[in-house]
């Protein structure tokens, strides 16, 4: 498996890196640590009129190049599976550009993602680039909340509201989760009254019993009570060990993550979460 996991050098990425070492303890993977930095100036070095500021640039690039390096090599020696390799990557550009830049020349399985906690007067909860990341860059991609630790995964929930149309990298991205933990799926349908499900919202039911009809499974629904607080109930009750979501039900997933409206998602949503692309 290849994974890419962007860092800044913060706590929260390197909490996801070792998160990462965790949850896929027993597989074969290349572990791609990515940095991202800005690009340097375009302007030709005989016109910069500031170079006190370009050479402060150089270093800082530099500084960035060899802390990339440290974090490599400190992660190497917390590696308890001889099949775990890492590799450095160190590129200039936005981070949205860089990341998609890897995606098809190394195959990146997932993308993994340390977020920081809601700000208490802020809009977003879990941080506008991890936002960015899920809307721009179509990859499976790991969000680990922060302060979240490994622990092993009995259970994961799907969030769904029956109206998406399955395809095979939703089912293909569910399916190795599962696995991965030898956990046990558990559908949430979330809706917020007392409807019956339509013609088409029970065909995709049926097509999500059907194709883990040999994987330890069950259906549920939430109604009548906010979605955040009726799905930190279902964690709770449930011991879900990570929440899946469609990354085209973006309101459910900006509403969770970014936006939560009675709950405090650093204080409740202590699991990861799995955002998923058609």
């Amino acid at each position: 498996m290849n994974i890419l996991i962007p860092t800044d050098f913060y706590e929260n990425s390197q909490n996801a890196i070792r998160y990462a070492l965790e949850y896929f303890a027993n597989e074969t993977v290349n572990f791609y640590i990515l940095n991202a930095s800005a690009q340097k100036s375009l302007q030709p070095a005989h016109e910069l009129d500031d170079t006190v500021t370009a050479t402060t640039a150089s270093s800082t690039v530099h500084e960035k190049e060899i802390g990339l390096l440290e974090e490599v090599e400190r992660f190497k020696l917390l590696a308890k599976n001889a099949n775990h390799h890492f590799f450095a990557v160190q590129e200039e550009g936005s981070l949205i550009e860089v990341i998609r830049k890897q995606i098809e020349p190394k195959e990146i399985d997932y993308i993994l993602i340390g977020t920081k906690g809601a700000p208490k007067s802020g809009r977003q909860g879990i941080g506008s680039k991890t936002w960015e990341v899920i809307t721009k860059v179509k990859c499976p991609i790991f969000v680990i909340p922060q302060g979240v630790q490994y622990k092993p995964v009995k259970n994961v929930t799907f969030l769904t509201d029956y109206n998406c149309i399955y395809r095979n990298r939703i089912i293909a991205g569910l399916s190795l989760a599962l696995r991965l933990q030898n956990a046990a799926l558990r559908v949430l349908h979330i809706r917020t009254t007392n409807a019956i499900l339509t013609a088409s919202q029970t065909d995709n039911k049926g097509y999500l019993h059907y194709f883990f009809r040999d994987t330890k499974h069950s259906f549920h629904f939430l109604e009548n009570k906010s979605i955040e607080t009726g799905v930190q109930e279902f964690v709770n009750t449930w011991e879900i060990g990570m929440i899946a979501i469609v990354a085209k039900n973006l309101n459910l997933t900006q509403r969770l993550l970014f936006n939560p409206s009675s709950i405090d998602v650093t204080k409740t949503y202590k699991v990861p979460f799995l955002i998923l692309h058609e």
